[in-house]
């Protein structure tokens, strides 16, 4: 009985069901704790399955493994993202110059900041390649370790720590910079948040979401064509 519980344990159907389940915990806690940003479902969710990880004594790569269906379905919901985008369309084309710089100044800043505490706490080389893609989506963040030599479960870690920071930090920073436009903050939290940003994006509202989506998309795309390059100097040819 104890060796099938354990094999259930380690099936990547159990891993499925962990992260459903997981997910479902947070979505809860987070509707009764009146959307308090911490208390996120991603962030929650996570918790709970890193709780859940450690009493069973489960190892997080074959976990990781296991929701190779999930990471598989994160790339077709992050383009997804392209139609309330492209219904804000014309206004956004009005906007590229200032959307442009922000957007080079912003993910320019996400990777040299991750970077440069990692090395000044002491990070070693795979440790700080791994920190490297901590503001773009996980699907691209882990393409992007994969290529640079990073270490994924790492990766994958802090992406949602970063979007938890973003989430919990942005509303008192719009606050106090008196950030009131949803175009603004909607890019602010794409860009900086990801994923778990564009959805709180959303919550604020359509507009916001649309261009949080925006700034998920373009930090995704310059991160993963930039960084490489940065890194590993242009192909030989």
């Amino acid at each position: 009985m104890v060796a099938d519980w354990s094999e259930l344990f380690h099936s990547p159907l159990f891993a499925l069901l962990l992260s459903l389940a997981g997910y479902q915990a947070g979505l809860w806690l987070y509707e009764r704790s009146r959307q308090l940003p911490l208390c996120h479902p991603t962030v929650a969710g996570a918790v709970t399955v890193a709780v859940v990880l450690h009493v069973l004594e489960l190892d997080a790569e074959r976990y990781l493994s296991g929701n190779a269906l999930l990471m598989f379905l994160l790339g077709p919901a992050t383009v997804a993202l392209a139609v309330p985008l492209y219904r804000e369309l014309h206004r956004v084309r009005s906007l590229a110059a200032p959307i442009l710089i922000s957007l080079v100044v912003g993910a320019g800043v996400a990777v040299l900041s991750a970077v440069g505490i990692g090395w000044l706490l002491g990070g070693n080389a795979e440790t700080l390649l791994s920190l490297a893609p901590k503001s773009v989506t996980t699907p691209i963040a882990i393409g992007i370790a994969e290529e640079i030599g990073g270490r994924i479960t790492l990766t994958t870690g802090v992406v949602v720590f970063t979007g938890a920071a973003g989430i919990s930090l942005a509303p008192p920073l719009f606050r106090l910079l008196r950030i009131h436009d949803e175009r603004v903050q909607g890019f602010v939290l794409g860009l900086t948040a990801h994923g778990i940003g564009t959805a709180r994006a959303f919550e604020i509202s359509p507009r916001a979401g649309a261009y949080a989506s925006l700034g998920l998309c373009l930090t995704g795309a310059l991160t993963a064509l930039a960084l490489p390059f940065l890194l590993q100097g242009p192909p030989q040819g």
